[in-house]
């Protein structure tokens, strides 16, 4: 094993161990050198697998830190609340609205009956059903986006269908466009793919699109993936007119694109998807975890329509298609309103949940939308990601560090996302106010 390696184990076991403490320091690379009586480049290496093993986070300017999370999103042992404390967890963001199971219900008798379970309980190829294609085909249409029923394909959730549309547009070591913040779980499937994601400036906009064209002279991208609306962790919608130069550019260019759509739908500005200006090179992920539950749920997505069968055969070789039963009781949803009726109440909740952030971190640098289940916290100096995500923790709290959705380990933000969707509104309300007062106590000194 490599010398570096074996001091990176060292190092890993003073953490793992509880020697060294989530928000500690470690020294700066040349004072390590020195110490360990290695060369300054060893040490380089030394730190850069320690990153890789997400157990440190370095900081331009600031230095390189232990996380506050184990690599598996886990707390570490010296996190770890009392026991038997109920944790408020502000990382998940599965909504739900009372009543919600009594409206699913109804829909799945008839499908219990031996006749129809038996056709329900089929498999299912990736191209769905065609009931499920013009049900969903109508569901798009009312977000502006005409798509032929032909283009549509299914999978179990939308993160399938992220990476099946991912594995069918690049191939290993390609290079893939994001936005500087992006959702964590496509950085583990770019990790597991082989892929390399390069972020891509932008302003309050959204991508900025000579930042994509800059990065795709600098090597081809090979594809982009974007969350044009409520993006997560931000909650930033991109406008009618930056989309419309963002589709300008993928034309130049001839450069795929992966549109995540999964929050969309509590968005009623009525801003067009990108896939209905590039139609031709825009690959619309979405799913129904969301709007109805994420336990019983199909993904889809929509893809050009020389891309469908490069799509459909990623999703065969991934394992990824939806159940034929999770299809059929899609199809009834959609069908009797069942949907509608859940996204109107999830907008009304989403929007009473915002209120409180609003009131309890009132004097807070919070950016979000009143429409999203989630806020971005710019936390106060001398507040740092991981030592906050630790201290809200020892209250019982979980909230998830903005180092879990940067792309680049070296430029980590002051910031937590809280997730607003997966506790009662009672609970959420306390636990805002336990953050608030975490944060003014520290940066007051007390």
């Amino acid at each position: 094993m490599d010398d570096y390696r074996r001091i990176a184990d060292r190092i890993a076991a003073d953490i793992t161990g509880g020697r060294l403490r989530p928000g500690q320091r470690l020294p700066p690379q040349r004072v390590f050198a020195r110490r360990r009586g290695i060369a300054p480049s060893t040490a380089g290496r030394v730190y850069a697998e320690l990153v890789r093993r997400g157990l440190v986070v370095g900081e331009v300017g600031r230095g390189t830190f232990v996380r506050a999370t184990a690599p598996d999103g886990q707390p570490g042992i010296a996190l770890t609340e009392a026991a038997g404390a109920p944790l408020v967890n502000l990382e998940l963001n599965y909504p739900s609205v009372p009543g919600q199971a009594e409206l699913l219900a109804p829909a799945l008798t008839s499908l219990l009956r031996p006749d129809a379970l038996g056709q329900a309980l089929r498999p299912a190829p990736a191209a769905g059903t065609p009931a499920a294609r013009e049900a969903v085909a109508a569901l798009l249409a009312g977000s502006g986006l005409r798509a032929g029923p032909e283009r549509i394909l299914f999978t179990g959730n939308a993160r399938q269908a992220i990476a099946a549309t991912l594995a069918a547009l690049v191939r290993p070591g390609g290079r893939v466009g994001v936005e500087p913040l992006t959702y964590p779980l496509v950085k583990e499937i770019a990790a597991r793919l082989g892929l390399v994601l390069v972020p891509l400036a932008a302003d309050a906009e959204g991508p900025l699109p000579e930042a994509v064209a800059a990065a795709h002279r600098g090597a081809p991208l090979s594809a982009l993936y974007l969350q044009p609306a409520l993006h997560n962790p931000t909650s930033r919608t991109i406008g009618a007119g930056r989309l419309r130069e963002l589709a300008d550019c993928v034309h130049r260019l001839g450069t795929p694109v992966v549109e995540d759509r999964i929050w969309a739908f509590l968005d009623t500005g009525g801003t067009p998807p990108l896939a209905a200006l590039a139609p031709g090179l825009v690959h619309l992920v979405d799913s129904l975890s969301k709007r109805v539950a994420p336990g019983l749920t199909v993904g889809f997505a929509v893809v050009p329509e020389d891309r469908v069968e490069a799509v459909a055969r990623a999703v065969r070789s991934g394992g990824w298609s939806a159940g034929s039963f999770a299809l059929e009781a899609a199809v009834r949803w959609l069908g009797d309103g069942t949907v509608d009726r859940l996204v109107a109440a999830k907008r009304q909740d989403a929007r009473r949940r915002q209120r409180l952030v609003a009131e309890k971190l009132a004097g807070f640098a919070v950016r979000s939308d009143p429409a999203a289940y989630f806020a971005w916290w710019e936390l106060p100096a001398p507040w740092r990601a991981d030592t906050f995500t630790a201290a809200a923790r020892k209250h019982g709290i979980a909230v998830t560090p903005g180092t879990a959705f940067c792309v680049d380990p070296s430029r980590t933000p002051d910031a937590v996302r809280l997730g607003l969707g997966s506790v009662s509104e009672g609970r959420l309300a306390r636990a805002l106010e336990t953050l608030a007062a975490v944060a003014r106590d520290e940066a007051t000194g007390r």
